[in-house]
């Protein structure tokens, strides 16, 4: 693997090592976000770290919201999915792809280089690692794109809430996965909730049930550590499980709906039925959590990847006088209406992303991405445990899935290990603790 250097340099060591101190004195109080990209103003550097189908068709849509964006660095734990997903950023934007074999980079610490190369840092990879890599680019003073979940426990929503607030600090871009809050007939279902079209908020559905996410067939010759990192959505270490992946579009619709105030507790069940074998790793396949808001709204939070069974994705509101489903943008009731239009929101969050970075003027989405995700953190904790979770508690915790991200390691061993019948071990309701 790649060897790197070390990165972080304080800033005390930076006084140390500036000309002057009233040089380095000056230099801290410009805008960090004007000077976040290469001194030729036309030209924007942009790095990826993960090299998924997710972080594939998003630096595809960097590079279309900006004529003047180039990559010139990947990272991931494979270097045949650096290679796979370079082809196809070269085939869409031939001109814009521009790493070369100098800036792919492999293993946990390859974040590092991408960071150190770029001015925008895309990360869609493992979600264990996305507080960890979002505090990294920012603290280095580049803009952030940073995919959904944006944590899988407490202490990594933490970090999250800092980096958004350093970001502030430096006035640098910071723009979430939770791509709704950019669909337009989306915001304007919302608005007209919100105005009154279906009357009181009643009750919230939220359904995402699917067949399972990304199943692969496990390549002779990984090691155990290879293979999960290559099918993560299957182990909770690396993605937190279901309820976190799956339903923070959900919870973020619901948020948005309930004007940010997240619930004060909820009640979950799940666990795993009949996907059982090793390919699924160790999450559950079934999910129910029930959510209650301070003014008695309750939201029913529904997920499953399982075969052979009814499938549906919604967001649902219940009002006093009509319902509203978010993701077809229709309402029904006293006052019926449907959007007509059309939008491409994964687009539009980095249309928006990008022209922040031009003017100047940046954008942040500090404001919901940490709330939505915890949202789903407190739900799979309770499905876990079988045990009631308020916000005040989950707010309060610095619960990690172990190891830290900072303390992965190329050569490390899984916190898992499959059994003598190549099953892993899942979490027990009723017996597993995990909050303090």
């Amino acid at each position: 693997m790649n060897s790197t250097p070390n990165l972080n340099l304080s800033r005390r060591h930076f006084l140390k090592t500036s000309a002057t101190a009233t040089a380095a004195t000056a230099l801290a109080s410009l805008d960090v976000g004007r000077f976040a990209h290469a001194a030729d103003s036309d030209t924007i550097k942009v790095g990826m770290i993960g090299c998924g189908g997710r972080n594939a068709g998003a630096i595809v849509q960097a590079l279309t919201a900006d004529k003047g964006a180039r990559l010139v660095a990947m990272c991931d734990i494979f270097m045949d999915r650096i290679q796979e997903k370079l082809t196809h950023i070269r085939k869409a934007r031939p001109d814009q792809a521009l790493v070369d074999a100098d800036h792919c980079f492999t293993g946990f610490d390859g974040y590092k280089r991408v960071i150190e190369a770029s001015d925008v840092v895309l990360i869609a990879n493992a979600a264990k690692f996305h507080p960890l890599h979002m505090m990294a680019a920012i603290q280095a003073g580049k803009h952030v794109f940073v995919e959904k979940p944006h944590g899988i426990d407490p202490a990594g929503i933490k970090v999250v809430r800092a980096a958004c607030e350093l970001a502030k600090q430096k006035k640098l871009s910071v723009v979430s996965g939770l791509h709704s809050r950019h669909h337009t007939g989306y915001a304007e279902t919302i608005q007209r909730v919100h105005d009154g079209a279906i009357g009181e908020v009643v009750a919230i559905e939220e359904n995402f049930l699917r067949a399972p996410y990304g199943i692969t067939e496990r390549k002779p010759g990984l090691t155990e550590l290879q293979w999960q990192c290559s099918t993560q959505y299957h182990f909770t270490w690396l993605s937190g499980d279901d309820v976190v992946q799956s339903l923070v579009h959900n919870f973020d619709r619901a948020n948005w709906v309930m004007h940010g105030q997240p619930p004060v507790k909820c009640h979950g069940l799940g666990g795993r039925s009949t996907m059982v074998e090793s390919v699924y790793g160790n999450v559950f396949d079934h999910h129910s959590v029930v959510y209650e808001f301070a003014n008695g709204v309750r939201m029913y939070g529904f997920c499953r990847t399982t075969t052979g069974c009814y499938d549906e994705d919604s967001s649902i509101i219940l009002g006093s006088k009509g319902r509203a489903n978010i993701k077809r943008c229709e309402i029904r009731g006293e006052k019926p209406w449907r959007w007509q239009g059309q939008c491409d929101p994964y687009q539009l969050e980095h249309d928006k992303l990008f022209a922040a970075i031009r003017s100047g003027n940046p954008i942040n989405s500090g404001d919901y991405m940490a709330d939505s995700t915890l949202i789903g953190i407190m739900g799979q904790i309770s499905c876990y445990t079988g045990q009631e979770v308020t916000w005040e508690q989950i707010t309060a915790s610095d619960f990690a899935y172990a190891p830290k991200p900072e303390d992965c390691r190329d050569d490390m061993e899984p916190p898992t290990k499959p059994d003598a019948t190549g099953s892993y071990p899942v979490y027990l309701p009723g017996r597993t603790r995990l909050l303090a």
